[in-house]
């Protein structure tokens, strides 16, 4: 019996020590793992991107001492970024670039933020193909109290009198006739980093031919107002005209027609009396 009990207490001893054994094992070989993850960072993919060394300001000229080159993950590269393959500055073209949007030091420079090579920061830079640029006559009321700046988008909207109206309508009008209008310039102004209140008295809109004629003929016959609309606002505004009537919802006043009778056509008789009776006969009127 007690030989019995030497055996299971050897071989319960035995699993013991099998079992430290390869528990030891395990976390030896987890250390060796998190070492190794330590000693061997991830290698993230990067790129070789210009970004400006100090603040730059619009309508600046950019130079090679304005920007840098540092690494940028390949992963989340900005649109339109300059590199080797896209260079900022080429040896072919050694005309200047300006400053079209203001940059703060370590920001990526994009192609967007500054001219093409020997191009003026002006209003024909900011011009899309096939775009014109018009100016709207504004003031407090219809530029928004000075909070338009270029770069906002903009409904427009026209008020004045319609011609030919019929005498039950009210007169003046109120129309949408343009929607998602961009903003290039405030007055003389085209950098839209100006951060204050600005009563303006003109803004500059770019817009197609089309666009350039109906806002022209709007701005002769009426007045012009505009409606600022949001950065993140992607809705179309539907149709809409506003008069009197149907701003303080009164009933279109009846229409009164003139009723004008027939002429009536004469008739001539002859009367015969034949004993009680008399008789009317009628004959051709002359």
């Amino acid at each position: 019996m007690r030989a019995v009990f030497g055996i299971v207490l050897a071989v319960g001893l035995g699993l013991a020590g099998f079992a430290v054994m390869m528990v030891k094992d395990y976390l030896a070989q987890q250390a060796q793992m998190a070492q190794a993850s330590v000693a061997e960072p991830v290698k993230v993919p990067t790129k070789m991107v210009y970004i400006a060394s100090r603040s730059l300001k619009y309508g600046e000229e950019i130079t090679g001492e304005d920007v840098r080159q540092i690494e940028w993950p390949a992963a989340a590269l900005p649109e339109g970024f300059f590199s080797e393959e896209n260079p900022l500055f080429s040896d072919n073209d050694p005309r200047p670039r300006f400053v079209l949007r203001a940059m703060e030091e370590n920001e990526a420079v994009m192609e967007v933020k500054v001219t093409k090579p020997g191009e003026d920061a002006g209003l024909t830079s900011r011009l899309e193909k096939g775009m014109r640029a018009f100016a709207i006559k504004v003031d407090v009321a219809s530029g928004v109290s000075g909070f338009l700046r270029p770069g906002d988008r903009v409904d427009v909207y026209w008020t004045g009198r319609v011609s030919g109206m019929d005498r039950n309508s009210s007169g003046e009008v109120t129309k949408l006739i343009e929607t998602g209008v961009q903003l290039i310039a405030v007055d003389q102004m085209a950098n839209g980093d100006h951060s204050e209140a600005m009563i303006a008295r003109t803004v500059t809109v770019a817009v197609n031919p089309q666009q350039v004629g109906a806002l022209a003929q709007a701005q002769s016959t009426g007045s012009l107002s505009l409606s600022l609309v949001g950065n993140l606002d992607d809705t179309v505004a539907e149709a809409i005209e506003v008069d009197q009537r149907s701003l303080l919802g009164l009933a279109e006043a009846p229409q009164i027609q003139e009723v004008r009778e027939a002429p009536r056509q004469q008739v001539c008789t002859i009367r015969t009396r034949r004993g009680a009776e008399v008789v009317e006969t009628p004959i051709a009127c002359k």
